[in-house]
């Protein structure tokens, strides 16, 4: 009976793995407190945990069941709200954690300036880091009204740890004019899609990967819930063919972001952001 009350039912379906056996950790880092424009993906962690049950264990994609791995739901970080520099500190404390236990860590947003406090942990662990980051917005602005920190800038702070040419973009098709102008030099971007992928996974072979993964990606059509939408986005099956490929990489920890669930009432885009992290988790066991 004590195991009973002590077990952590409130969790992704299929992720109910003790943590000292699991090789997979998710857990949720709900903050929003620099969007720039509609805030609520504080809340979309839970969210995922609440309409996964709606989803299955198994995959038809990639004939997996979640439920036959080792994965265990950490819950949701306690972050601090309006000064993102204690929130991305403690993120980045709880990553390295999970790192020194020989885990995978995958972080569900939040808005996209989480991903700064785990890859400045996966970066200390691991030299010659990689990003691929599939978005909407290059995110990569010195600073947005004067905020260095903030969901719209967080790229920039990245290359700040990996350096010139460590950063791969795809579905990129929004930002301001200097923010395409200085990717030329620094990051390799490709704009709308996917193409060119393939090529990346080939020269990124063997090398540490962090993945990030910003929803708004999705055409706004079939993913309205995110606070940012942009017009032309990939599909569901596009980004998943996506993830699957880059699955192949020595992936050494990744994220989703930016689902705001209270934009999209029908809850569509909650159980895409499922289905989504469902093929994410087996694509990376």
């Amino acid at each position: 009976m004590s195991n009973i009350l002590n077990r952590n039912i409130d969790c992704f379906i299929g992720c109910q793995s003790e943590y000292r056996d699991a090789d997979i950790v998710i857990f949720g880092a709900p903050f929003d407190s620099t969007t720039s424009y509609r805030p609520g993906a504080r809340f979309a962690s839970k969210s995922i945990r609440s309409e996964s049950f709606g989803i299955e264990t198994y995959s038809p994609y990639q004939d997996g069941d979640i439920s036959d791995f080792k994965v265990f739901d950490a819950g949701d970080l306690e972050l601090c709200f309006g000064d993102p520099r204690p929130a991305l500190q403690k993120i980045e404390e709880f990553t390295a954690e999970i790192l020194k236990d020989g885990k995978l860590p995958i972080m569900i947003g939040g808005e996209h300036l989480v991903t700064l406090g785990a890859v400045k942990a996966v970066a200390k662990q691991w030299d010659n880091l990689h990003i691929i980051h599939f978005d909407a917005h290059a995110d990569l602005r010195n600073d947005y009204l004067g905020a260095e920190l903030s969901h719209a800038s967080v790229m920039r702070r990245i290359w700040d740890l990996v350096g010139d040419n460590k950063i791969f973009q795809f579905g990129i098709r929004s930002g301001d004019k200097a923010e395409f102008l200085w990717a030329k030099d620094h990051v390799k971007m490709n704009k709308f899609n996917f193409n060119g992928l393939e090529d990346v996974i080939n020269s990124l072979d063997g090398k540490p990967v962090y993945l990030t993964i910003d929803l708004d990606v999705l055409d706004p059509s079939g993913f309205p819930g995110t606070g940012t939408p942009e017009a032309g986005g990939v599909s569901f099956l596009e980004l998943l063919d996506a993830i699957i490929k880059t699955g192949r990489l020595n992936v050494v920890g990744c994220d989703i972001n930016e689902l705001c669930p209270v934009y999209d009432q029908s809850g569509i885009s909650t159980t895409m952001a499922c289905k989504i992290l469902r093929e994410l988790i087996l694509a990376l066991i």
